[in-house]
């Protein structure tokens, strides 16, 4: 039987120092049955020269990335199955055939998946290790669905620049359920997969996580963090406005415990947790700098 087809959505804007290597990651994708879909956002690079080596479908839409997701999979994408990345992610080689297998033989409607942010910086390494508690929580957002179910939910909400796949993983739970791919469902990396170099450049072993994204965001940048915490901000209240203060979801997502405590200890995640104090101490550091700039951009706004 013919298998079915996936369609990648990737949304870009000057992103020439990482596109390659994520559409490179694509290609090299033991699943074959995939169409490349690139949206970018007026790029003044060399993106989407660089996208062309890769696929056609290539299109010029803005202003955020809700609009551009969005216009890639109720627009162009012909796939029963879609995936939205960002142009600095790459795939782990079995990532796309493991979501397709998992998903046409349980029932689920969309997909979790296990993401490593790369570097080799102590703070990226801090960063690495706080994400890694975010699996498949109220803080995680599916990337791999049906298209049919996406299309019900009517996509992004285009009035979210932050918080849009939170918003969207409410509304997919309103159709269906949410699985969790496992990371270790994948065999063994092998050697000829050009990315591996990578990878281990920036400070992962491949062989350590196998089924995953790997996000290969630039070293981290302290100043850059916290001005786009900042910039997100500002969009919160449009989420939580619309679905209140009082919904589950929210209460963690921006409640004091479960950010700072819940949900790195439940589930008996707390064993890893207290393993690595020295990152523990990193990551409650960079959560003090972030509250204040939320409390100083808000004295601002009064």
């Amino acid at each position: 039987m013919k298998k079915p087809l996936v369609s990648i959505v990737i949304n870009t804007k000057n992103e020439e120092k990482n596109i390659q290597n994520c559409l490179d990651s694509i290609k090299s994708q033991d699943y074959k049955e995939i169409e490349i879909i690139v949206v970018d956002n007026n790029s003044a690079d060399k993106t989407k020269e660089i996208s062309k080596k890769y696929t056609k479908k290539i299109f010029n839409i803005g202003p955020e990335r809700s609009v551009q997701k969005n216009y890639g999979i109720l627009k162009i994408a012909r796939g029963k199955y879609v995936m939205h990345i960002d142009a600095d992610m790459i795939l782990s080689p079995s990532l796309v055939g493991a979501c397709v297998d998992l998903l046409e033989k349980k029932r689920f409607v969309a997909l979790h998946i296990p993401e490593i942010v790369l570097g080799r910086k102590y703070f990226s390494k801090v960063r690495r290790f706080e994400r890694s508690f975010y699996d498949s929580t109220p803080i995680d957002g599916a990337r791999f669905f049906l298209r049919d179910v996406f299309i019900k939910t009517g996509g992004f909400d285009e009035k979210l620049y932050a918080c849009e796949d939170w918003d969207l993983d409410k509304k997919i739970k309103k159709i269906g359920k949410i699985g969790l791919l496992n990371q270790e469902e994948e065999e063994e990396e092998e050697d000829t997969w050009k990315l591996k170099e990578i990878i281990l450049k920036k400070g992962v072993n491949p062989q350590e996580y196998r089924c995953v994204i790997y996000h290969n965001e630039s070293e981290f940048d302290l100043k850059k963090y916290l001005n786009k915490k900042r910039y997100y901000s500002v969009n919160f209240k449009e989420y939580i406005n619309k679905w209140s203060k009082e919904d589950p979801d929210i209460k963690k997502q921006f409640g004091v415990y479960y950010r700072f405590f819940g949900v790195f200890i439940e589930k008996n995640k707390w064993k890893r947790f207290f393993s690595k104090p020295q990152l523990v101490l990193g990551m409650y550091f960079l959560r003090f700098l972030v509250g204040i700039t939320f409390v100083l951009r808000r004295k601002n706004e009064i």
